[in-house]
């Protein structure tokens, strides 16, 4: 089965090529186009893509707004999202996070990485280009401690944490793999996929990249004294 995509650029020949590349690839087809957040929001609905290449910059709805639509609609909620724009600047990156997106890539990214971006997010996987994973995680390390979480599920959804869940989300917001949790804990791996997929579960979040701003964001990492972590493997882009 082909993975289903909608190109959202307001350069035609923007969309012309990102069509082409992906059409000529075996298991991927473009199901949908859009020239606006608008017309994305539209297209989500009437195609239901697995995913939509989502531009930034767009006129009548940016694209940011229209991934927050879609992703808080029930009937698109489990599309991804993956951003690409010609803009390496933190305020896109931390907004279209927060809005849903799985994934961030500038446009000078190579087609094969941008297939591969493509199968990292249809997959349930988060993904950000390497040149801005650093910066975005640094800053999360800076935010300080607060008394009650921000984020998917709030503050009621970690009390509900087990004792064993909230290590297993300490970690992941460290940048663990499920294999590395699982070694770490002395698990099973598939012990530790089973505590992640309740965590994104119980904490209504879309993907690990949630989970990781989660634990930054509550504060849940540098309670526990650590230094400012290398990016996360959650959010390190597997690519080349």
């Amino acid at each position: 089965m082909s993975l289903t995509v909608v190109v959202a650029d307001d350069q035609a020949l923007v969309r012309v090529g990102f069509r082409g590349i992906i059409d000529a690839t075996p298991g991927f087809t473009v199901v949908g186009e859009a020239a606006n957040g608008q017309e994305a929001i539209q297209a989500a609905r009437r195609a239901r893509p697995d995913v939509i290449l989502m531009d930034v910059r767009m006129p009548l709805m940016d694209g940011i707004e229209a991934t927050r639509q879609i992703t808080a609609t029930p009937e698109t909620a489990h599309i991804r999202t993956l951003i690409l724009t010609t803009f390496d600047l933190d305020e896109y990156v931390f907004a279209a996070l927060r809005a849903g997106a799985s994934g961030f890539l500038l446009k000078d990214t190579v087609p094969a990485d941008l297939l591969s971006a493509i199968r990292v997010v249809a997959a349930g996987e988060a993904l950000l280009a390497p040149s801005v994973t650093r910066r975005l995680i640094g800053e999360f390390a800076r935010l300080p401690a607060t008394p009650e979480p921000r984020g998917p599920g709030g503050a009621s959804a970690l009390a509900g944490l087990t004792e064993r869940e909230v290590e297993v989300l300490t970690l992941v917001a460290r940048g663990m793999s499920n294999a590395e949790i699982a070694d770490h804990l002395t698990i099973s791996p598939a012990t530790a996929k089973t505590h992640v997929g309740h965590l994104l579960a119980k904490l209504s979040a879309r993907d690990r990249v949630q989970l990781v701003i989660l634990g930054y964001s509550c504060g849940l990492v540098l309670a526990r004294g650590d230094d400012p972590p290398e990016p996360p493997a959650a959010l390190r882009a597997p690519l080349r």
